[in-house]
């Protein structure tokens, strides 16, 4: 393995490992909130990729366009969902809120599967300048360079809204202790709204970004599942955690399959990496990098 093969994965694990960041930033807001993981996560990836499809290609509305209209149907889709399916949940066992999630998760793949068909479908035109750079000495596509930096830029954009803005206070608020934060006058429900709003836009704008590089088909679901090892490995409940998690899972994932392809002559590696990464985590730091300690007495 070269020196310039090894950069190579490294940046292309960097690009795919900043969308799994975005995506994993909506396991996190939800789990913060809700204490529950939403297992529909990569469905609502997909949906978001499917519907910027539908306004770009078959409306052939202009990118950016398209873009916001993808962004406010999300919004209204979690807004639904929130309110009808998971409200009514509110106080009933963790485990029935999940398994809502993952039937929500069914609902939504057979939806699309249903509109859109199951073949794989591309971007037409291309979101991005197909025009290749040189960074390090190796030539990058530009269309790699603005998903990372779009990619970063919504995770900055969201750190700074739960760190400064009223409702990014009021969530952490939220978060720590739903009692306390009910008595200073905050509104868990409309809390809870809003976390689902916020996961289902950066779930969407990274159904794009990845629809983008490689085409949309029934299978982009995985893509959420996939992110559930850098959501744990940085820690469920930690903005940060999930940024430096997905870097770090994206660069372990083509690095592996760099050597496996290398000198193991092993393909297909990248598909399960992640959750070779997530035992292996599980195993170490049950809380991830960053994630808070549970101490529970009996």
């Amino acid at each position: 393995m070269t020196f310039q093969y090894l950069l190579q994965l490294v940046i292309s694990g960097l690009v795919i490992g900043s969308i799994y960041s975005a995506v994993a930033l909506g396991f996190v807001i939800i789990y913060k909130a809700t204490r529950v993981v939403n297992f529909a996560q990569g469905e609502l990836l997909m949906v978001g990729a499917y519907v910027c499809f539908a306004f770009l290609v078959q409306m052939h509305v202009p990118f950016w366009a398209a873009l916001l209209l993808t962004i406010l149907f999300g919004m209204v889709l979690a807004l639904f969902v929130e309110r009808l399916i998971l409200r009514p949940m509110i106080g009933e066992p963790t485990i029935s809120i999940i398994m809502v999630t993952i039937g929500l998760s069914l609902v939504l793949r057979s939806l699309v599967a249903a509109v859109w068909g199951t073949e794989i479908l591309v971007y037409e035109p291309k979101l991005f300048p197909q025009e290749m750079v040189e960074i390090a000495g190796l030539p990058i596509s530009l269309e790699f360079v603005w998903c990372f930096v779009l990619s970063v830029v919504l995770l900055v954009v969201f750190s700074v809204f739960f760190k400064y803005s009223k409702a990014g206070v009021a969530m952490r608020a939220a978060a720590f202790n739903q009692q306390v934060a009910q008595s200073m006058g905050i509104s868990v429900k409309h809390i809870f709204a809003l976390s689902w709003v916020i996961s289902a836009v950066v779930s969407g704008i990274g159904g794009v970004l990845i629809g983008n590089i490689n085409g949309i088909n029934s299978s982009l679901y995985h893509f959420g599942l996939k992110v559930f090892p850098a959501t744990i490995l940085g820690g469920l409940d930690s903005i940060l955690g999930a940024a430096l998690g997905g870097m770090i899972i994206g660069i372990l994932e083509n690095l592996s399959d760099g050597f496996c392809k290398t000198y193991l002559n092993l393909s297909g590696v990248k598909e399960v990496a992640p959750y070779i990464f997530l035992v292996i985590i599980l195993m170490i730091k049950p809380y991830g990098l960053f994630g808070t300690k549970e101490i529970e007495r009996v």
